[in-house]
C-alpha cells in the first residue's frame, strides 16, 4: 500500500482538480465581499478575506451585535501581532478594510456575499429572498450552512446558478478545511470562481454535493449515532473518548460535543432525538461554557469524568455501567464513518475517496498516521468493515451495509479506488 505521506500528498493535489470542468472556465472578479451576521463564524469568515487584502462589508441587525463581533476581530489581530505574526500597526490596517453596516441593502455592490447566520431554514430563504433583490447581477450568493439543502435555498431565488454552499469550519480564521458545495443549478464559473477563491484566502478546498450535512459531517454524524448508541448499552462517554483519543483522535465524540455547547439545536423545554443531551441541559451542564456537560470542568478547562452525568445516563438508558474493549469501540464508531463515506460516493456527492480524507484529515482531526477514513478502511479492508455494519444493522437500521461496501468485500476491492466520475455539472442550466 502507498505509504500514508505520500498519499496525503497526492490527495491534496487531487482535490483542487473538478472533473469535468473545463480549464477555460472564465472566473468572475472578486474584489468586494458582504458577510451577514458578525458572530464567532461571520468575524472568521470576514477575517479570511481581509486578510487577503480585500474590502468586506459586514451586517449585523443591531449595533450592539456589530460592534462585539468587531471587538472580536479586533481582538484576534492584537492577539496575532502580539505573537509576533505581524506589526501591531497592521492590526488597524486590517481593520479598515472592514466597512461594519446594519443595512443589508449596503451590500447590493459586492461580488460576493456569504450568509453566515444560524442553522434555521426559514431564517436562510428570508434572507436570499432579499440578496435574490438587492445584489447586482453576476454577484455570487453563498451560504455557510453546514447542513441544509442548498437547493432548497436556492429555490427562493430568480438566479440559482449563482448560489452555492461555502461551509467554513469554526474558527473560521483558523481552520483550514473549506466545503464547497455544488447545487443542483450552480453554473460552473461560480464553482471555478469558488475553488480559486478558496486558495487566495489559504484554505484546503473540496467540491462536494448538496445532501444532509455534506461529506464532512454526514460522516460525523454517522459516528455520533454510534457513540451515543453506546451510551444506551451503558458505556460511559469517557471510555468512548478514551477509546477514539487512542486512536489518535485529539478529541472524542463527547469531549467535542462538551466543547461546541451541547445546546447547539436544542431550546429550553426541547424534546429531541437524544434525550439525553436534552437533560443535561435542562440542568444548565451545556459543555465547557458552563463548566459541565458530560465531563466538569476546573477554571482552566480541564476535564474530569463526571457522577452527575453519569446518574443521568443510567436513569434515562436504564442501562447499568458496563466496560467494552477500546478496540470494539472504535470499530463501532469508526467502521460506520467508513460505510457512509462509500454511501457518499455511491450517490456521487463527493468527487473521489480522496476528498473525504482531505475533509476529515483538515476538518476534524482524523489521526493524519492514519490517512483519512477511505484509507483506513484498506488497512482494515471491505470484508472487515462489511462484518461489522451487518452486526451494527441488526439493531441499528442506519447502519445497513451500502451496497458498494458488499462488492469492495466481494471482489477485494479498494476504498481509495472507488471511482466516481467526479461530481456531475450542468454549466449553468
Amino acid at each position: 500500500m502507498t505509504d500514508v505521506a505520500s498519499y496525503l500528498e497526492t490527495a491534496g493535489t487531487l482535490a483542487w482538480k473538478v472533473p469535468n470542468l473545463p480549464e477555460n472556465t472564465p472566473h468572475r472578479p472578486i474584489k468586494t465581499v458582504g458577510v451577514i451576521g458578525a458572530g464567532t463564524m461571520g468575524g472568521g469568515i470576514s477575517m479570511n478575506f481581509v486578510n487577503a487584502g480585500m474590502t468586506v462589508k459586514i451586517v449585523e441587525t443591531q449595533q450592539e451585535a456589530l460592534d462585539r463581533g468587531l471587538g472580536v476581530v479586533r481582538g484576534n489581530y492584537e492577539r496575532s501581532a502580539k505573537r509576533g505574526r505581524f506589526p501591531m500597526e497592521e492590526v488597524d490596517e486590517r481593520m479598515s478594510r472592514f466597512v461594519g453596516t446594519l443595512n443589508i441593502e449596503d451590500l447590493s455592490d459586492c461580488d460576493l456575499v456569504i450568509e453566515a447566520v444560524f442553522e434555521n431554514m426559514d431564517v436562510k430563504k428570508e434572507i436570499f429572498t432579499t440578496l435574490d433583490r438587492v445584489m447586482k447581477q453576476g454577484a455570487i450568493l453563498a451560504t455557510n450552512t453546514s447542513a441544509l439543502d442548498i437547493d432548497e435555498i436556492a429555490s427562493v431565488t430568480n438566479r440559482p446558478e449563482d448560489v452555492i454552499g461555502l461551509h467554513f469550519f469554526s474558527p473560521a480564521n483558523v481552520m483550514k478545511l473549506l466545503e464547497i458545495v455544488r447545487a443542483d443549478h450552480t453554473a460552473d464559473d461560480v464553482v471555478a470562481t469558488c475553488m480559486t477563491l478558496a486558495k487566495t484566502i489559504g484554505k484546503v478546498a473540496t467540491l462536494v454535493g448538496v445532501c444532509p450535512g455534506f461529506v464532512g459531517n454526514r460522516i460525523l454524524f454517522a459516528r455520533q449515532g454510534q457513540a451515543n448508541r453506546l451510551l444506551n448499552q451503558g458505556v460511559m462517554p469517557w471510555d468512548v473518548d478514551a477509546a477514539l483519543n487512542a486512536f489518535g483522535f485529539r478529541m472524542g465524540p463527547f469531549q467535542m460535543s462538551d466543547l461546541a455547547g451541547l445546546d447547539i439545536g436544542w431550546s429550553k423545554g426541547a424534546k429531541t432525538a437524544n434525550p439525553i443531551r436534552d437533560a443535561l441541559c435542562e440542568m444548565d451542564r451545556r459543555g465547557q461554557k458552563t463548566k459541565a456537560g458530560f465531563y466538569d470542568y476546573d477554571e482552566n478547562r480541564n476535564h474530569t469524568p463526571s457522577d452527575v452525568a453519569a446518574k443521568v445516563i443510567r436513569d434515562i438508558t436504564g442501562a447499568e455501567p458496563t466496560s467494552m474493549p477500546a478496540e470494539d469501540i472504535v470499530e463501532a464508531c469508526i467502521y460506520p464513518m467508513i460505510n457512509e463515506a462509500v454511501k457518499i460516493l455511491e450517490e456521487n456527492k463527493a468527487q473521489r475517496p480522496s476528498d473525504i480524507d482531505v475533509v476529515w484529515i483538515n476538518g476534524y482531526g482524523w489521526p493524519a498516521d492514519k490517512g483519512g477514513p477511505m484509507f483506513y478502511g484498506d488497512t482494515v479492508g471491505a470484508a472487515a468493515v462489511l462484518a461489522k455494519m451487518e452486526e451494527l444493522a441488526q439493531e441499528d437500521p442506519s447502519c445497513e451495509p451500502a451496497q458498494l461496501l458488499r462488492e469492495l468485500a466481494a471482489t477485494g476491492g479498494k476504498f481509495t479506488e472507488i471511482d466516481t466520475g467526479g461530481l456531475k455539472t450542468n454549466g449553468g442550466a
